[in-house]
């Protein structure tokens, strides 16, 4: 796997092969509670191969139950993983749940023009040991994708604490929409 480069404006970019791991932060305002989590991400066409890695006390994590592959709107209510693809002046969301529910929306903007992003739905994979929770997909990006991606992730505690993690916390309060957060560049692969 190919390390993490960055250059002097803070973006976080892959060699050419489009496959990269990063580490996502907490927000400043909310607690880590011990955890970390890695993000494998790998783009080859339209298709966003992702892995989410959560590493730290899993049995203190809410994690919603296993469920149909529905789509369902508040998935970041709790424990929930979400990638963000930008499209030139707008974007796409996907809010993936530990449960296998889904949900992808498209914006025209910055939390403008929201609609139902139509694509079918991703098979979520889970896998759990008590130190860690693996979370795998693979997303239907739209055709104007530019590139610009954003991993992130909200996770609750059984204590109902809720922290949000980013590759980047540009605002004052939590905002995954903030287009200074999309700041992975994963260019198209052709394998």
């Amino acid at each position: 796997m190919e390390g993490t480069i960055s250059d002097d404006s803070g973006e976080i970019f892959s060699r050419p092969d489009s496959e990269i791991t990063v580490e996502l932060v907490p927000h400043p305002a909310t607690s880590s509670a011990g955890l970390q989590i890695q993000v494998e991400a790998r783009r080859t066409g339209v298709v966003l191969n992702i892995e989410y890695r959560v590493t730290g006390l899993i049995a203190a994590l809410r994690l919603p139950k296993p469920t149909a592959r529905v789509r369902a709107d508040g998935l970041w209510r709790t424990t929930c993983f979400e990638a963000f693809a930008g499209c030139g002046q707008g974007y796409a969301e996907y809010n993936l749940s530990p449960s296998g529910a889904w949900a992808a929306y498209g914006f025209d903007g910055y939390r403008e023009g929201m609609c139902p992003l139509e694509q079918p739905a991703p098979m979520i994979v889970t896998r759990q040991t008590p130190e860690t929770f693996v979370l795998t997909t693979d997303l239907i990006l739209p055709p104007e994708v530019d590139g610009r991606i954003g991993l992130t992730a909200v996770i609750e505690t059984l204590d109902g604490a809720i922290s949000y993690w980013a590759l980047a916390h540009p605002a004052e309060k939590p905002d995954f929409h903030h287009p200074d957060s999309f700041l992975l560049t994963l260019p198209e692969s052709s394998a």
